[in-house]
């Protein structure tokens, strides 16, 4: 059985724990199309900043 050889400190334990609290990544809305997407990624229709950068199935 494994038996610790010294005790973790408050401050240690807290940052040990610090990733449990990450919270949800930040969405942006697109203005042209209203859809929410990552910050600084392409929209699922191919919209990035207003503008249409990447041709998708629909546009054919």
């Amino acid at each position: 059985m494994a038996v610790q050889q010294n005790k973790k400190s408050p401050s240690k334990r807290g940052m040990h724990r610090a990733h449990d609290f990450i919270s949800k990544p930040a969405l942006a809305v697109e203005p042209t199309t209203g859809e929410a997407h990552l910050r600084h990624h392409v929209s699922p229709n191919g919209f990035y900043r207003g503008k249409k950068v990447v041709k998708t199935k629909a546009d054919e």
